[in-house]
């Protein structure tokens, strides 16, 4: 406790233009003769400070000294404090820690520090959206306390269906992706993705998880990722795309879209990926101008036919 209370000092000293015993006492609810002590514990060590006696006096840093307990940079600590602003998506307990620290940066830092706080803005929502309100799920920090202190839980999880199954797994890492969170764990059948919002109960063993030495939260995660689009997207069309159209596919389809090499007349391969052949016919109708859909000819067809019910509606 010493420590911590020789540490919020140096804070204050850093913070004030300088400190009474009084002072520190009342900050951090001590007696005026343990807040002395610990003043003196300081200067002892070597922190450069001095008191002032006499009215208006107290205990200064030489030449307004400053240490940098954090030990990051003035750019580290300006990224850092991105995450602090008022519409960020950090949580306010994360924001109040941080608010904390930049009291320990030095001058100019910290008055960078600050002004990234409230320099940017996040906006998750595409226009015309509804507005999405990312709430934390019921079991989030039995969860988070679960993966940080390594057991295994046994866990209660409605799936898609409805139906409630109980297991016990090991929490490897937590995602949050979009307004939900999932859970990535290992269990008796391989590795699993939870979401949280679906967890009906959560209950600490005491066991001990077994993590793989190599497990990567996010590099599992990417490969989780990838699974799901293809799973969501089995379907995949070849096609050639005029070179000034290539920018509003990738616009438009983003990482379904995979670009190949280029044709003797200047048009580039593409492969497109899709729920199935009418959606993606639907969706590809309208980019004819620069798409011509080489295969499958399920695909062609029924962009065919779209083409003959637009000429027969408006021509």
């Amino acid at each position: 406790m010493r420590a911590d209370r020789l540490m919020a000092i140096l804070f204050l000293l850093q913070q004030r233009e300088h400190v009474t015993a009084a002072d520190v006492a009342r900050e951090l609810e001590i007696s005026e003769r343990t807040a002395r002590r610990d003043l003196d514990a300081l200067a002892m060590a070597g922190v450069p400070l001095y008191s002032v006696q006499g009215r208006g006096g107290g205990w200064r840093l030489v030449g307004g000294a400053r240490t940098d307990l954090s030990g990051l940079t003035a750019g580290e600590a300006r990224a850092l404090f991105l995450v602090a602003g008022p519409a960020s998506a950090a949580t306010p307990a994360v924001k109040a820690a941080l608010r904390k620290l930049v009291q320990a940066l030095p001058e100019p830092f910290r008055r960078q520090a600050q002004a990234a706080a409230s320099s940017l803005v996040m906006d998750p929502q595409r226009w015309g959206s509804d507005q999405v309100e990312r709430r934390s799920p019921r079991f989030l920090d039995e969860l988070q306390d679960a993966v940080i202190h390594g057991v295994q839980v046994r866990l209660g999880y409605i799936d898609s269906k409805g139906a409630e199954t109980r297991r016990t797994v090991h929490p490897l890492g937590i995602v949050a992706k979009g307004p939900a969170w999932y859970l990535v764990a290992h269990t008796e059948t391989g590795r699993r993705t939870f979401r949280i919002d679906r967890v009906s109960s959560v209950e600490a063993t005491g066991d001990p998880v077994h993590r793989p030495g190599d497990f990567d939260l996010a590099g599992s995660w990417r490969e989780i990722a990838d699974e799901v689009d293809r799973r969501r997207t089995p379907l995949s069309i070849q096609a050639v795309c005029a070179p000034d159209g290539l920018s509003r596919l990738r616009m438009i389809l983003g990482s379904r879209l995979e670009v190949g090499g280029s044709r003797p007349d200047g048009r580039i391969e593409v492969a497109i990926r899709g729920y199935n052949e009418y959606a993606l016919a639907g969706e590809l109708a309208g980019l004819v101008e620069w798409l011509e859909v080489t295969g499958p000819s399920g695909v062609r067809d029924r962009m065919a036919a779209i083409g003959r019910a637009l000429l027969e509606r408006y021509g």
